[in-house]
C-alpha cells in the first residue's frame, strides 16, 4: 500500500491517495497568515487502519514546507492528532 497526501488549493483540502485512489481529505481556510484545519474525514471503508493519522502528517508537512501559516486545528480529530505528536507544535506558534 503505498500512500501520498497532495494540496487541491482549489477546494482548500488536504487529499490522502492510497495506492492512487482518494481515501479522505481535511478541508481548510486560511486567513491572513493561519491556515484552519475544518474537518478530516476518512472513508469509512478504511478506518482503524491509521490512515488518519497519515493524512494529518503529511498535511502539516506540507504545510511546513511550503509556507510559513500558523496551523489552528478546529478539526477535532487533528487537535487531538498534533496533541499527541509535539514535533508539530511549532505550527502552532508561528
Amino acid at each position: 500500500m503505498t500512500t501520498e497526501v497532495q494540496q487541491d488549493t482549489k477546494m482548500n483540502r488536504f487529499e490522502l491517495l492510497v495506492d492512487g485512489s482518494s481515501a479522505g481529505e481535511i478541508d481548510y481556510q486560511v486567513r491572513e497568515n493561519t491556515i484552519v484545519l475544518t474537518h478530516t474525514e476518512i472513508d469509512p471503508a478504511q478506518r482503524e487502519e491509521g490512515l488518519g493519522g497519515e493524512l494529518v502528517r503529511g498535511a502539516l508537512n506540507l504545510i511546513r514546507a511550503d509556507t510559513d501559516y500558523r496551523v489552528v486545528p478546529s478539526c477535532p480529530f487533528a487537535a487531538e492528532w498534533i496533541s499527541k505528536h509535539p514535533e508539530y507544535d511549532d505550527l502552532l506558534s508561528r
